[in-house]
């Protein structure tokens, strides 16, 4: 079985699947930078035991990671409870995506994964949106060219910090408010940050296709806020939560027999 690791900046995801390419299992847990090897180890192998699975189960791992700081202690963890070195999805890695940056080693290794199972899912062009700490657009064109990406603020991150910063507005729950016109504090702050973001999304997209001169382009989204933004947008959205780790998979197939 196939280990696929994702290491963001909130949460490091992980995905197991079988010799038939089927995802058969799939944890998340905080990225800690204080945690050792050996707590990520005994975290990761009480998760798979409730899946009924083993660490002689796996046999091949690949690896992404946007915190450099991490990647020794989930590499060490992968060489001391599964005996493997990971694939790290980085310079050198064949993956089918050309990218047209100025600067190739500044694109993150999400961006790269996410670029690369969308298109290999459902073509291109295709515009990525990943609702994570930032909040990314990554653009594909029909050649499976990454041709740029947009950078915004993440949802989450934007609401902390919105309440770290002012004395009176609570945490609330992100969720769609029934009317963009707030009547209390909590529904106020809610139609800000969903619908605000949905504005966003839109416009992105519109502008996105005003400058390659398209009149349509698949958009897919990913990411924990991924399906309540989508529910907003004017724009066709498809949701695919798996698409990260479906990426990797499909980077270690391409590498396995080289």
């Amino acid at each position: 079985m196939l280990l696929a690791i994702d290491i963001g900046n909130t949460n490091i995801k992980y995905g197991i699947y079988g010799k038939d390419g089927v995802l058969a299992a799939s944890f998340r847990v905080s990225s800690r930078l204080s945690r050792t090897a050996d707590e990520y180890g005994s975290v990761l192998i009480n998760l798979l035991a409730s899946k009924g699975l083993k660490t002689s189960d796996i046999t091949g791992v690949i690896m992404s990671s946007v915190i450099p700081s991490l990647n020794y202690t989930i590499c060490h963890m992968c060489e001391y409870f599964f005996g493997i070195i990971p694939t790290m999805v980085g310079p050198g890695i064949k993956t089918g995506l050309n990218i047209r940056a100025e600067n190739s080693r500044e694109v993150g290794a999400d961006i790269i994964v996410n670029s690369v199972s969308a298109f290999n899912k459902y073509g291109g062009p295709v515009i990525v949106i990943d609702f994570g700490t930032a909040t990314t657009f990554d653009v594909i064109s029909e050649k499976c060219e990454l041709l740029g990406v947009v950078i915004a603020p993440g949802i989450k991150t934007s609401l902390e910090a919105l309440t770290s910063n002012t004395a009176q507005l609570p945490t609330v729950e992100l969720e769609s408010p029934k009317s963009v016109i707030g009547r209390n504090t909590k529904a106020s702050m809610q139609s800000g940050i969903i619908f605000g973001f949905a504005g966003l999304v839109d416009n992105i997209i519109k502008r996105i296709k005003k400058e390659l001169k398209l009149e349509e382009i698949k958009v897919v989204a990913t990411g924990g806020l991924g399906e309540i933004i989508a529910k907003e947008v004017k724009s066709l959205v498809v949701v695919d939560r798996t698409l990260t780790l479906d990426g990797l998979k499909i980077i270690h197939e391409l590498n396995e027999n080289i």
